[in-house]
């Protein structure tokens, strides 16, 4: 489950369609239009789906909050690309000090850990470098403080946070560790779209429905037959 944007998030006139996915039948199951991504939306999905008969057993996301508060009866998976990402927000992609190095490094064996590795293995590096995280610089023009290196201590924080979410897939190989299949669907989507630069909400919103019906930007003859 993933949300796909349109305009500046930071501004006020963007807004993203919430898509539900089967990966393995490459499947859009539901979609939403809506301003952004709430715990709401995703409770609206859920409800439409169970009341069609789905029985939801696990979800794959992005790490959105409300997501684990609308399935929090059911197993959930944070996507390991996107704990990469929010990890390269506080490190870079290429890191000059010792801990940044040690934390992208770590974070690039998630796609091949086992959970009690990957667990091990961050334990140490919080152990090794908690006096470093919690270094705080007074800045002598404010007299405020803060920590020295905050972009880094809140990506480790956010590892910290994800941690019990992020082996869930070893309970079932049909548990997807990211959402790659709605990740790639999303790409060819923003590739249809992009060439219609200029369209409205409204009419974006119909293109939308229509590659979202077929679950594909090139839908085969059958997949046509299905959906027409």
């Amino acid at each position: 489950m993933d949300a796909i944007y349109f305009g500046e998030r930071t501004e006020d006139t963007s807004w993203c369609a919430v898509v539900f996915r089967d990966p393995e039948r490459k499947e859009n199951l539901w979609w939403s239009f809506t301003k952004t991504e709430t715990t709401g939306i995703y409770l609206q999905g859920r409800a439409y789906l169970e009341n069609l008969g789905y029985k939801i057993l696990s979800v794959t996301g992005d790490g959105f909050g409300g997501l684990k508060t609308a399935f929090s009866d059911i197993s959930v998976q944070m996507c390991h690309v996107h704990m990469e990402r929010i990890v390269i927000k506080g490190t870079t992609r290429k890191p000059i000090l010792e801990a940044g190095i040690a934390l992208l490094t770590l974070i690039k064996t998630l796609h091949y850990s086992d959970g009690n590795t990957f667990k091990n293995y961050f334990r140490k590096y919080v152990e090794k470098y908690q006096s470093f995280l919690n270094e705080k610089t007074t800045n002598l023009e404010t007299g405020k403080t803060d920590f020295t290196h905050e972009p880094l201590r809140k990506a480790v924080l956010s590892v910290m946070h994800f941690l019990p979410y992020l082996f869930t897939f070893a309970q079932s190989k049909n548990i997807p560790r990211t959402t790659n299949s709605l990740e790639g669907h999303f790409s060819h989507t923003r590739d249809i779209v992009g060439v219609h630069r200029g369209l409205s909400r409204s009419h974006l919103e119909k293109v939308l429905n229509s590659i979202f019906l077929a679950s594909t930007i090139a839908p085969t003859e059958e997949k046509l037959d299905d959906i027409l």
